[in-house]
């Protein structure tokens, strides 16, 4: 799919096609992508996820969960992981201590957490597939784009300065700039407004349920994109789940 995507872009660089008539030729699976990209009114906007959808550092908070947790003799696993995906810290930390019987506050706990994870933050982490080649595209559109993450401000903010990505956006909301995190709608009707876009043209990328979840809920176009951390998960109740950021599904919402 990655391949036939490279192929419409430098088509379309070229001016030789459409992406419409380009699909006359491609197989039919793509075509079923292109029959569900056709749903969406005109690309007004893109709101972006953090964690797992631009940047690998799902793994980074699985090390720091679970050194936080055996720090008081217990594990993290991939059911626990599961259900808090794309949750906002205090959800997170309050099921810490309700499931672990923990005597900390959750904000203590938070703390701790987001020490770990700075500190796991130093041994690297990359961009997750296609970002690069999707940003540079929505700049070429001149298509306005936000950051709604769960993940607190403190962690946010030295993420992205890592690669230098705060000034490519026109804003990031956190966890301490929402009441309702996610699966609540309140983030993506909070960025359509900072867009000044209604919510149905605005394009939410995620990889996590909880995060599906909110932007269907906000009735933004939602598309889950798959990566190596969320392939046990349910994303039949997005939009458009795809494979990449790069994904030709992706590519044929922005140049609509």
């Amino acid at each position: 799919m990655r391949a036939t995507g490279n192929l419409y872009k430098r088509l379309r660089s070229l001016h030789y096609v459409s992406f419409p008539a380009f699909m006359r030729f491609v197989p039919a699976r793509l075509n079923s992508i292109y029959e569900r990209v056709a749903t969406m009114p005109r690309c007004s906007a893109v709101a972006f996820d953090m964690d797992g959808l631009m940047f690998d550092t799902e793994d980074v908070y699985w090390k720091a969960a679970d050194a936080l947790l055996r720090r008081r003799g217990h594990a993290y696993t991939q059911e626990l992981c599961d259900e808090i995906m794309g949750r906002p810290p205090e959800h997170c930390f309050r099921r810490f201590k309700e499931m672990f019987s923990l005597p900390e506050t959750w904000r203590q706990l938070q703390r701790e957490s987001e020490d770990l994870f700075l500190e796991f933050l130093d041994d690297g982490f990359a961009l997750m597939p296609g970002l690069e080649t999707l940003l540079e595209l929505l700049e070429r559109r001149r298509i306005p784009k936000g950051i709604c993450t769960s993940s607190a401000e403190r962690v946010v903010r030295e993420v992205l300065r890592r690669y230098s990505m705060r000034e490519r956006f026109d804003f990031v909301l956190t966890a301490e700039d929402i009441t309702h995190g996610k699966p609540a709608p309140e983030v993506y009707l909070k960025a359509a407004g900072k867009f000044g876009v209604v919510p149905r043209s605005m394009l939410v990328l995620e990889d996590s349920v909880a995060g599906i979840r909110a932007a269907v809920e906000a009735g933004a176009y939602a598309v889950a994109v798959r990566a190596h951390h969320n392939r046990r998960n349910d994303f039949s109740h997005a939009d458009l789940v795809v494979e990449s950021l790069d994904d030709p599904g992706i590519t044929a919402l922005v140049d609509r």
